[in-house]
């Protein structure tokens, strides 16, 4: 199991999930099994409803979406 980027995936990694290149889901992995990378697991969800913002903390989720461009990971990897 890996995420876009390569990096193993382990049940209780805390993740981001990205769709289009926009954050959609923050929370920890779990119920993922080994040897599929697709559709494998299910998110906690642990983003608050309501958070403070200490802003020198924070990055524009346009910001985000575009490091993930930058870097090629913005795009769903194809299926094997």
């Amino acid at each position: 199991m890996h995420y876009r980027n390569g990096r193993e995936a382990k049940n209780g990694d805390r993740i981001i999930q990205v769709e289009g290149g926009e954050v959609v889901a923050v929370g920890e992995l779990y119920g993922a099994e080994p040897g599929n990378d697709y559709c494998n697991g299910h998110i906690a969800l642990t983003q608050p409803v309501q958070a403070v913002a200490c802003l020198c903390d924070c990055l524009h989720v346009d910001d985000v979406a575009a490091m993930l461009a930058e870097k090629g990971l913005d795009k769903r990897p194809v299926g094997k």
